[in-house]
């Protein structure tokens, strides 16, 4: 057998990691029919951290192609993505198309997979924000209607699809779960807090990135205000984003982040390392929000929406969008915030495995 994987961004490899182990653990039962992953990066979005550590530290290989499509509008890059993947699936002749999530390059992937016939699995199917406003939202509900295969990592998600007409969601739990509960140890074994001068829950840790909020100078004033007043409290790491800190730069607003501990962008297992050890998180990340969650970590989401309701309705998480005066208010209430829950929605840390066998059994 033959899967192409089509991944555009840095999480996406995280994600995907997951998958490749549980596919190299099947190839190693004597009666499997091997399967051979042909790995595909878009390039959607350029990360300096995905270097040949980054892939010798999650024990997966490079990808086989590298299309390098960046920096253009959605559509001229959907459509890039489009055209060269479709060659390559013409090439390889897979039996299988992944793709994971809600990037451009996951639908491109999908959609290329689905006009040429070939089978395609959805992983992080059926979320949904709510907010078609968001490039996001539009990508994960298309390629949901065009997938064969559905992955949800909860239950909510499969309900979100069965209301939308779609009932072949499978509930799998959330191979990003997986990542964490498998790469928390070695980060923590790799990297001490005191590395960046910190101590245990004794700071807190931030993340912007989202171009709702770094695209307008009022959106970013306001968290940039926010974390600088929470930093006069506690010590505040930011590592900071290339797009970000360019935006920071173009709006004049570098004064703003004066009390700011703003360091580098850090690699998946330095964040790992960062997110266990902090006593707050706020961030815009989707991501994140789910690895605060999986590490025990309150968070406030600087978002007036979410994909993970669990989080929210679990009371670890608080969304406040881009608002300084919200921002601080949840700061203050911290410590009524919930750290910790005894449910886990996003599955046991195997949804990897259950997704490699289910396939496996159905090509």
């Amino acid at each position: 057998m033959k899967w192409m994987t089509i991944l555009g961004a840095r999480p996406q490899f995280i994600k995907a990691a997951t998958v490749s182990n549980a596919i190299r653990a099947f190839n190693r039962a004597p009666s499997a029919q091997p399967i051979e992953d042909v790995l595909v990066h878009t390039g959607q979005h350029f990360d300096a951290n995905m270097s040949q550590v980054f892939f010798q530290e999650l024990s997966i290989p490079e990808p086989k192609y590298n299309l390098g499509i960046s920096a253009c509008s959605h559509g001229a890059m959907t459509g890039r993505m489009l055209e060269q993947v479709e060659v390559l699936l013409e090439q390889e002749k897979p039996n299988l198309v992944i793709v994971y999530g809600d990037t451009n390059s996951t639908l491109a992937g999908a959609l290329a997979a689905a006009k040429l016939q070939i089978p395609v699995a959805h992983i992080e199917s059926g979320l949904r924000s709510g907010n078609m406003a968001m490039p996001e939202e539009i990508n994960r509900i298309l390629t949901d209607r065009i997938s064969n295969y559905l992955f949800c990592p909860t239950r909510d998600a499969v309900a979100h699809l069965a209301r939308e007409g779609l009932p072949e969601g499978v509930n799998c739990g959330d191979v990003m779960y997986d990542a964490t509960l498998h790469y928390t140890e070695l980060a923590q074994q790799r990297y001490q807090l005191g590395d960046w001068q910190l101590q245990a829950k004794e700071y807190v840790l931030a993340t912007v990135h989202r171009q709702e909020n770094t695209h307008q100078a009022d959106s970013l004033s306001e968290i940039l205000r926010a974390l600088d007043q929470i930093a006069q409290e506690i010590p505040l790491v930011l590592p900071l984003h290339p797009g970000t800190r360019n935006r920071i730069a173009e709006f004049g607003l570098q004064k703003m982040l004066q009390h700011v501990c703003v360091i580098e962008p850090v690699s998946y297992l330095q964040m790992l390392r960062l997110e266990s050890g902090a006593s707050l998180i706020l961030t815009d990340s989707g991501g994140v929000q789910k690895e605060a969650y999986f590490q025990g970590v309150p968070c406030i989401t600087l978002r007036n929406e979410t994909e993970w309701l669990e989080t929210v309705a679990a009371g670890v998480n608080v969304l406040t969008g881009a608002n300084e005066a919200q921002i601080l208010e949840a700061w203050q209430i911290r410590s009524e915030m919930c750290s910790k829950t005894d449910e886990m929605p996003y599955g046991e840390g195997r949804a990897a495995e259950f997704i490699v066998d289910y396939l496996a059994t159905r090509l």
